[in-house]
């Protein structure tokens, strides 16, 4: 968890730094945005880092092959009794849902030849080693979500702070004595829609972005229930 808030921070400080140095070479008519279009343009940054960080996560987390493929040839060798070569399926595929299952594999090898216990303890002690390695692996999977989730309503929210900035200096202009001064009301109203834009365009890539991975872990987890409720009620056979 220290490494997980030592990567947000830093990735932070880093579009931080990204944002207010791009926005001093963009365009003229996007720096009228004013300061405000620095913090947006750090806010995009950063979800896509984190955007990045998930799919290099997740796909590490699938492990080497495809999981069906894998679940397949597991779950053969746990009903062949070949719990050797479950064991070496899982070292072969690594990722998270490998790690549970040989977490339950390698209690089940080690109690299955305890005759001091009985055979449902026997399954209880397995399906506890693999909810521990679950326990291990679900912040793995879910790690910085919220921070997808929090982007989409920050960058929405600080684009409406950059617009209204904007519509204040637009009506700050129309209300001199005279004619309004044009030049400051056209500033102003630039001000209010490039800030509205790249508010916009944060909040949906970070909505999109939350739901895709969303749905996606879930379907791991689910992946990962199937596979254990599998292995359990095989080894119950051998009781």
């Amino acid at each position: 968890m220290k490494k997980q808030g030592a990567f947000v921070i830093v990735a932070a400080l880093i579009c931080i730094a990204a944002g207010i140095g791009i926005y001093f070479v963009l365009p003229k008519f996007i720096q009228d945005g004013g300061p405000v279009v620095a913090i947006l343009i750090a806010i995009n940054l950063l979800v896509w880092v984190f955007v990045i960080e998930r799919i290099f996560t997740l796909g590490k987390a699938k492990g080497s092959r495809q999981m069906p493929i894998f679940f397949s040839e597991y779950l053969k060798a746990v009903r062949e009794k070949n719990y050797e070569k479950a064991l070496e399926l899982c070292d072969k595929q690594r990722g998270s849902a490998a790690s549970v299952l040989r977490a339950g594999i390698q209690e089940w090898m080690r109690v299955r030849s305890d005759n001091t216990i009985s055979g449902e303890k026997k399954l209880s002690e397995t399906q506890r080693a693999m909810d521990e390695a679950r326990l291990l692996e679900v912040p793995f999977l879910e790690r910085n979500l919220i921070g997808m989730s929090t982007i989409a309503s920050t960058s929405t929210m600080f684009g409406l702070f950059g617009t209204v900035i904007g519509m204040i200096r637009s009506f700050h202009a129309m209300s001199r004595a005279g004619a309004p001064d044009a030049t400051q009301l056209a500033l102003g109203i630039s001000e209010a829609l490039i800030n509205t834009a790249l508010g916009i365009l944060g909040g949906i890539v970070g909505i999109l972005t939350y739901n895709i991975f969303s749905t996606r872990v879930d379907n791991f987890n689910y992946a990962i229930d199937e596979a254990v409720y599998m292995t359990l009620e095989l080894l119950k056979e051998e009781i």
